[in-house]
């Protein structure tokens, strides 16, 4: 991660799993080649369902049972474009991207979904959008979304709109 600044943020309430899924599957549908989502947050806070949520909103047939890839680090799955699914759980932080083969993957013709992205430091793409998740109660989940570059922002602004009556904040100063 480097020291930049989102171009814009916003923070979401879901009070259950599901609310979670339907949030991570409405982005999914906005998702281009390319695209990066950074997943962050504590052991159990929601990245795997999000990741899950994304799936579904890039097409990706239900016979396909999203699960967090902690021993192999990567899945891929078909669907409207490639969806690579990566859990750094069990990678030392600062590893590098070339020993694990991972730049391809994230410069490709896919969407990445990161769980653990804070591991990569600041070998993260400065095109991301970062989703952190934070317990809020036993079911509910805090979402602070941030837009790290143009492409990002895009598909933030999108969703924002797409998901109606919901609190914006500007970026951070």
């Amino acid at each position: 991660m480097t020291d930049d600044q989102p171009l814009l943020s916003w923070e979401r309430l879901t009070r259950n799993p599901a609310e979670t899924k339907l949030l991570a599957e409405g982005l999914g549908r906005l998702l281009q080649p390319g695209d990066v989502i950074a997943l962050m947050g504590e052991l159990g806070s929601g990245k795997t369902l999000f990741s899950q949520g994304l799936a579904r909103g890039l097409q990706v047939p239900e016979a396909y049972y999203i699960t967090s890839p902690t021993f192999a680090i990567i899945n891929e799955y078909p669907g409207r474009i490639p969806f690579y699914h990566l859990d750094l759980y069990r990678i030392s932080a600062g590893v590098d991207l070339l020993e694990l083969g991972l730049d391809e993957v994230l410069y490709g013709q896919g969407a990445v979904a990161i769980e653990w992205a804070e591991r990569l430091k600041e070998q993260l793409p400065g095109e991301r959008l970062e989703v952190h998740l934070a317990f809020s109660g036993e079911a509910a989940r805090h979402l602070d979304f941030l837009a790290f570059g143009v492409k990002p922002e895009l598909r933030l602004q999108a969703l924002i709109e797409n998901m109606g009556n919901t609190r914006v904040r500007p970026s951070f100063e």
